[in-house]
């Protein structure tokens, strides 16, 4: 798809096809949506990705997105801060609120361990972690991590590094399909494997 009948909108169309699971048939269709918008929307419409872009923040205590320093469930005092859910990406801090089934905080890792990906232990956010329970007011880690091999490793390796602190290890029960993403599984199925969450040590 090279032809054309404007420069403007083949810059548009390659911009928008960057964007993940966007070809250039879909950005072609997105930037012709586009230019059949008024102006002010459109405008408003790039305002906003800029404005997100240039002032999201990423939660200094949890890592989760934010537009403060403290993301508003870190700095929610009528939840369980002893309770730490750890997970992947902020895409299964949104999922697992959508449950409604944990009142504790959360660590957003950034990744899991993957040497065919190059992602090592040094690239994710477990230093801040293993601060975190070493500051001695959590009694219980959920690791709340994608059911396939990466993330069993990953697993395997944060229990490694907490393992010396008294603190109880659990892992959400897998009633999650393994292979499955957090993000992609149901509500009431996610909510049940947190609920029903099982002691690491006898789930490994």
């Amino acid at each position: 798809m090279d032809n054309f009948p404007s420069k403007l909108v083949e810059n548009a169309v390659n911009e928008l096809s960057r964007l993940p699971g966007i070809g250039k048939k879909t950005a072609l269709r997105l930037a012709l949506h586009l230019l059949k918008q008024e102006e002010n929307e459109v405008e408003n419409f790039g305002n906003a990705v800029i404005r997100m872009r240039k002032e999201c923040k990423f939660c200094v205590s949890c890592h989760n997105i934010s537009d403060n320093d403290i993301c508003e469930i870190c700095n929610n005092q009528k939840r369980n801060h002893s309770f730490i859910c750890v997970v992947e990406d902020v895409r299964d801090v949104m999922a697992i609120e959508n449950t409604s089934q944990f009142n504790g905080i959360y660590h957003v890792l950034g990744g899991i361990i993957s040497p065919m990906e190059g992602i090592s232990p040094s690239d994710l956010n477990i230093d801040s972690l293993v601060a975190k329970v070493g500051s001695g007011n959590i009694t219980e880690i959920i690791m709340a991590l994608p059911a396939t091999i990466e993330g069993d490793t990953t697993i395997f390796y944060l229990y490694k590094k907490l393992k010396a602190f008294d603190i109880t290890v659990t892992t959400i029960a897998r009633g999650i399909a393994v292979g499955d993403d957090l993000e992609y599984t149901d509500e009431i199925t996610l909510g049940r494997s947190i609920i029903n969450r099982t002691p690491y040590s006898m789930s490994s």
